[in-house]
């Protein structure tokens, strides 16, 4: 049985860590080009307060978020999704983004929002919390080390997208 505990607010301080609302897509989408930026990738964001709207809110989400909220502001975000262990036979949480605005770390709001993913995973019998950090985020690695997370050396991330994307989706003539 899962805890109802586990999606209220929780308080950080002067700030608040909660399940993402109507309303927070113009501050996560924010902390998502600023990410884009942080990453060296500043033209990359295509996203829109709308496609936020409607992938996190609309009839059937499957992309869900939490933020941290100070002074009416978001300054913090974790943007997630539910994904499958074969081995397991259970699910699991994929981070896609963490991302605390630069005059907002040191308070914790990081470890805060890992933390609270970490607790749904054991609330709801998910066996694992998984993301990917560039190779050359030494402060991030650093960070992730020291709450016990392990690299996964082996394993090499791919990716189809653009014209590669639609080129392996053209059907091919044995």
């Amino acid at each position: 049985m899962t805890n109802p505990a586990i999606d209220s607010p929780v308080r950080l301080g002067d700030a608040v860590l909660r399940r993402a609302q109507p309303g927070d897509e113009t501050g996560i989408l924010a902390c998502i080009q600023a990410l884009a930026d942080y990453e060296r990738e500043p033209d990359a964001v295509e996203n829109t307060a709308d496609l936020l709207a409607d992938t996190l809110f609309g009839p059937s989400p499957s992309v869900f978020a939490h933020v941290v909220e100070k002074g009416g502001e978001i300054v913090g975000i974790a943007i997630w999704f539910l994904n499958y262990s074969t081995w397991t036979g259970r699910n699991g949480i994929w981070l896609e983004d963490l991302y605390v605005h630069e005059g907002e770390r040191k308070h914790g709001y990081g470890k805060a929002l890992l933390t609270h993913l970490a607790a749904l995973c054991v609330d709801r019998g998910y066996t694992r919390l998984e993301w990917c950090v560039l190779d050359w985020n030494e402060p991030s690695i650093g960070f992730y080390r020291s709450l016990g997370a392990t690299s996964q050396d082996e394993w090499t991330t791919f990716r189809l997208a653009g014209d590669a994307l639609a080129a392996a989706a053209r059907p091919t003539r044995p």
